[in-house]
C-alpha cells in the first residue's frame, strides 16, 4: 500500500511539473519541511531551507516569465526537458523500491514521462492561444496551468489517490486529443 501511495504521490507531482516545473517541487519541498510526506533515502536534501530559497526563486522566475508575451513560447521549448528531469525526479524521491534500476526506471517512464505529455500539451495549448489571439490570450493560459499545477500539487501531497485518478483522466484526454490531431 506504501508504494502504492508513493506512486500516487510522485505521479501527481510529476503531472504537475508538466504544468509548472518549479512549483511542485517547492510544494514537495515544504511539505517535506513540515513532515507530511518523507522524500526517499539520497533526497533528504528536498527537505532543506537551501532547496527551498533556490526553489522559491525558481518558481517566481518561471511563473513571472509565463506572463511575458512570446517569452512564454520561449519558456515552452526549456519547460519540456525540464518538465521530464522534475517528473523523473520527484517521482524518484518517493518511490521506495531496492533495485536502483526499477527505481529510476520507474521514475523516468511513469514521472518523467507524464510529466512530458502534460508539458506537451500545454504547449501545444499555448501555441495555439499564441497563433488565434496574438499572444494577448497567453496570460489567461498562464493563470490557468499555474492553478492547475498549485491544485494538483496539492491533491498529490494530501490526497494523492484522487490525483492519480485525476492525472489518469486528464492523460487519456491528452492522447486522444494528440491521436486526434495526428490523423488530421
Amino acid at each position: 500500500m506504501e508504494l502504492f501511495l508513493s506512486l500516487c504521490l510522485g505521479l501527481g507531482l510529476s503531472a504537475s511539473c508538466g504544468f509548472r516545473v518549479f512549483l511542485p517541487m517547492l510544494a514537495a519541498n515544504i511539505a517535506a519541511m513540515n513532515g507530511w510526506i518523507t522524500p526517499g533515502e539520497n533526497f533528504e536534501w528536498l527537505a532543506t531551507w537551501p532547496a527551498f530559497f533556490a526553489l522559491l526563486m525558481a518558481t517566481i522566475a518561471e511563473i513571472g516569465g509565463y506572463y511575458l508575451p512570446f517569452i512564454d513560447n520561449l519558456l515552452d521549448t526549456i519547460a519540456t526537458p525540464a518538465a521530464v528531469v522534475a517528473g523523473t525526479l520527484l517521482t524518484t524521491s518517493f518511490i521506495q523500491i531496492d533495485s536502483p534500476v526499477l527505481h529510476w526506471g520507474l521514475g523516468l517512464i511513469v514521472g518523467g514521462g507524464t510529466a512530458g505529455l502534460v508539458q506537451a500539451g500545454t504547449g501545444f495549448l499555448r501555441l495555439l492561444s499564441s497563433k488565434t489571439t496574438a499572444g494577448i490570450g497567453n496570460p489567461v493560459v498562464s493563470t490557468a496551468e499555474n492553478v492547475a499545477s498549485f491544485s494538483l500539487s496539492g491533491l498529490a501531497i494530501f490526497l494523492p489517490v484522487i490525483a492519480l485518478v485525476l492525472v489518469v483522466l486528464m492523460v487519456l484526454w491528452l492522447l486522444k486529443k494528440l491521436i486526434r490531431l495526428r490523423k488530421s
